[in-house]
């Protein structure tokens, strides 16, 4: 059963640069679609054809597999076909100002409404001054102004003159009218009427107090007399105004004909400019008097006709306030390739067609939108124009992307976007006014009716995890489009990967790469895959290692990257993330950590692990012992390390393997009298993971059988019940990392590492380690069961069971079967001596 060495030529899968026809990649054509993720492909064409409630889209895949880009890709593509969504403003509600009124217009139309209203005003502000200082005006205000004057001079000349003739004058004083007594043309004072006989005194004071009653009555005409007079001035001042209100916007009306909603608004600003057309008499336009600025504005804020901000500025309240502008969309086009890096760049981005946005921030405000306030006299006011829009808003009618981690840690935001989705309406909440922890009146505008399609990104386990614990999640988002991790390596797709390579240098602006340079990318993206036939799809590492190379190719005054650059790049990547593991290996070489790799222990084997720790992960090896001795009617082996709390579940399973193995290999028909201990020594942290399970394994038959263990080899993998090994993880750092420790101590040619047979395609060592085993000073040997990792460990066959149910003599197992016959016969006489001396104990 000898188990020959991985030859040279299998230990790493080099890439045949002769395969590619370019010299470099800057004469490639940037990759599209998304090649060996045609399961995403058919995910997102469906959910992004689909118009039906709930179907929205989460994108699950790991962290750097560029998925971000991927469906900006798609998403510019598929945004072109479609149609531009109608633009929304928020305008003023003039019966009620709290609830500011949105009106849907056609994509681009929102800022002309905006810009029409603007020049509306400032066209008023100097056509209305002009007309009320025009001569006709005043004329006929100065007819209005004299009648009301004749009018009022009448009634008081009327009963001037009748005073008179009863010798009573009628005195204006700064307290009003008052009536007096008149002798010889002038007034009577108080102690001259005193002295008046009485007769004449109580006729004077009647004729005063009938005169009183006539002045009482004409004072009491006085406001129906200014009330008609008011109303005549604003019957003018309407007739004034209607004429030049209406010309002004008759044009902004012909914009917006057929709008129902607008021409409904521009009836009530209508009627709103022709009530308040004081406002620009009293100072719209340059050198405007303060005083009666404010005091338009109070009277404005009297009238109810402004609120907030707008009470400072009385034609505040006829802006335009543009929510979603879609002007963009109505004349944008481009290549989907620049659209999506703008996307990438921007952080969100809107282009020809249906918007598409990434939302970077999702709280709930940058979602749903907010209502601003500004500080005015000591409060805090706002009005509709300091509504702000949301992602939502400007996403409505095509594509909102968003990280999910990013939602869910956000208070409140997970919440609001499934309501908002659930009630396809978008309503403006403020954290404070949900949580009931704000009382003040503000405002309420008008929901807006929502069509997006939300796309979450992020990775399968918030896929899974929302899945499960989240009942609305899988009514709201049905449609999962699952990236690919890795991709078959071939002729097809590496001249993919060269051509996604060529876009990626573009992208970021650095050096192509030759033949060489792709080749040698390829096979790392091979090493990141851990396995030679695939193409690891997490872009991010390769593309930081491809800035890398491009600083030490330009360094060198080179014109591309070439392989040498990038090996230059990986040494230097390790080199600086390198401190753990050279502290690691130094403790092994200095013999702190006890670790053989020469001579033969029994019961002892080296294991391998990785350990990950920021960027850096590599292989450490680690001592394995067990010992065993007579146990108590079963066979049991006890895991130290899940004792003491430091084993993992997945470590102990394997380690309850162990037992079932051992419990169907050896004497089948006798019940097993064992007791093992397995640990790891000099291990402090925890351990889980099953790869150690098959050293575990050989380090306990060992012990069983007395049989030495080479300690030049190390060993990975996990076992079965049946004694099948199994493939592990991280096969190439745990070889190597039992290699760096052999070549400081000096390679002798008798060390190597024993992996499971599955996982020799998976190989992609390093080149010292492939030039050593070339040499045939180090070796990796693949095993596919127990028996020929006994055999290669302990120098001896494992045995197989004859015909006579009996391994053969000799055989690893067969000292194993007697080791553990013995312990059952030793049992069977202790209890038996046991059991005998409870008896004489009894009878005496």
């Amino acid at each position: 059963m000898a188990v020959e060495p991985v030859p040279s030529e299998l230990l790493y899968r080099a890439c045949d640069v002769s395969q590619f026809e370019f010299g470099t990649t800057a004469e490639l054509d940037d990759h599209t679609g998304l090649v060996g993720q045609e399961r995403v492909l058919d995910a997102l064409r469906f959910g992004t054809g689909i118009r039906r409630q709930g179907y929205n889209i989460f994108v699950l895949g790991p962290d750097g597999a560029g998925k971000h880009e991927a469906v900006l890709r798609f998403l510019a593509s598929a945004a072109m076909k479609e149609r531009a969504p109608s633009d929304w403003v928020y305008v003023n509600n003039f019966t009620t100002p709290h609830k500011p009124v949105a009106l849907e217009l056609g994509a681009g139309t929102g800022r002309l409404l905006k810009e029409g209203m603007d020049r509306l005003i400032e066209d008023l502000k100097v056509t209305i001054p002009s007309i009320l200082e025009s001569e006709e005006y005043q004329n006929r205000r100065q007819s209005i102004d004299e009648e009301y004057q004749e009018r009022q001079e009448k009634a008081f000349e009327e009963l001037r003159s009748k005073a008179e003739a009863q010798d009573i004058a009628l005195l204006r004083t700064p307290a009003g009218f008052a009536l007096a007594p008149v002798h010889d043309g002038n007034v009577v004072k108080p102690d001259e009427f005193n002295k008046l006989p009485e007769e004449d005194r109580k006729r004077i004071e009647a004729t005063i107090q009938s005169l009183q009653k006539e002045l009482a009555e004409n004072i009491e005409r006085i406001p129906g007399w200014e009330k008609e007079h008011f109303q005549r001035v604003r019957d003018l001042n309407r007739e004034v105004a209607d004429r030049a209100v209406a010309q002004s916007m008759r044009e902004l009306r012909a914009h917006f004909e057929g709008v129902a909603a607008v021409g409904k608004w521009f009836d009530e600003v209508t009627a709103d400019l022709i009530a308040n057309i004081g406002m620009f008499a009293s100072g719209g336009g340059e050198g405007e008097n303060e005083q009666q600025r404010v005091l338009a504005a109070m009277q404005a804020m009297m009238q109810g006709r402004g609120a907030g901000v707008a009470q400072s500025d009385p034609f505040r309240r006829y802006e335009v306030n543009v929510a979603v502008d879609n002007s963009a969309e109505a004349r944008k086009g481009g290549a989907a390739t620049s659209r999506a890096q703008d996307v990438a760049d921007a952080g969100g981005y809107i282009g020809g067609g249906a918007p598409i946005l990434y939302e970077d921030h999702p709280t709930m405000a940058n979602l749903l939108g907010r209502v601003e306030h500004m500080p005015q006299m000591g409060a805090l006011v706002t009005d509709f124009m300091l509504i702000k829009p949301g992602s939502l808003h400007r996403a409505n009618g095509g594509y909102l992307l968003i990280d999910a981690l990013k939602l869910l840690r956000e208070p409140l935001a997970w919440d609001a976007l499934k309501r908002a989705i659930r009630r396809r309406k978008l309503v403006i909440e403020s954290p404070g006014e949900y949580l009931s922890l704000v009382s003040t009146v503000s405002l309420e505008p008008d929901p807006i009716p929502l069509n997006v399609k939300v796309i979450l990104l992020g990775d399968r386990y918030l896929y899974y995890m929302l899945s499960n614990l989240d009942p609305d999640f899988g009514e709201l988002f049905k449609v999962a489009a699952d990236f690919e991790d890795e991709i078959d390596r071939d002729t097809e797709n590496d001249l993919f990967y060269a051509r996604l390579l060529a876009s990626t240098c573009r992208d970021e602006g650095l050096l192509p790469l030759d033949r060489s340079g792709v080749g040698r990318i390829v096979e790392r993206s091979s090493r990141q895959a851990e396995d030679a036939e695939k193409l690891s799809m997490v872009l991010r590492p390769i593309v930081d290692l491809l800035c890398e190379a491009d600083h030490i190719a330009r360094s060198a005054g080179a014109a591309v990257i070439a392989a040498g650059h990038v090996d230059e790049a990986v040494e230097a990547q390790i080199a600086r993330a390198d401190r753990l593991r050279e502290r690691s290996l130094e403790m092994i070489t200095r013999d702190i950590v006890m670790i053989d790799t020469e001579g033969e222990r029994v019961g002892q084997v080296n294991g391998l692990s990785v350990l990950s720790m920021g960027s850096i992960t590599f292989g450490r090896p680690s001592r394995i012992t067990a010992r065993v001795r007579m146990g108590l009617g079963s066979a049991r082996v006890i895991d130290i390390e899940r004792e003491v709390a430091l084993g993992g579940p997945i470590h102990t399973k394997g380690v309850l393997i162990l037992s079932g193995y051992i419990s169907g290999q050896f004497l089948p028909e006798i019940p097993l009298s064992m007791s093992a201990s397995v640990v790891f020594e000099q291990s402090y942290g925890g351990v889980d993971g099953d790869s150690a399970s098959s050293a575990e394994l050989y380090a306990l038959i060992s012990a069983l059988a007395e049989a030495p263990i080479a300690q030049g080899l190390a060993v990975t993998g996990s076992v079965n019940q049946l004694g099948e090994v199994q493939a592990i993880g991280g096969v190439n750092d745990k070889i190597e990392g039992f290699f760096d420790i052999c070549l400081r101590r000096g390679l002798t040619g008798d060390q190597g590492v024993l992996i499971p047979a599955s996982n020799v395609k998976h190989l992609m060592l390093r080149q010292d380690v492939v030039d050593a085993v070339e040499r045939g000073m180090f070796a990796i040997y693949p095993v596919e069961h127990v028996e020929e990792g006994v055999e290669l460990l302990m120098g001896a066959p494992a045995g197989v069971r004859g015909a006579d149910g009996r391994f053969p003599a000799g055989s690893i197992f067969a000292r194993t079967e007697e080791r553990l016959a013995a312990f059952a016969d030793n049992q069977r006489r202790f209890a038996q001596r046991s059991d005998d001396g409870n008896s004489v104990r009894k009878g005496s």
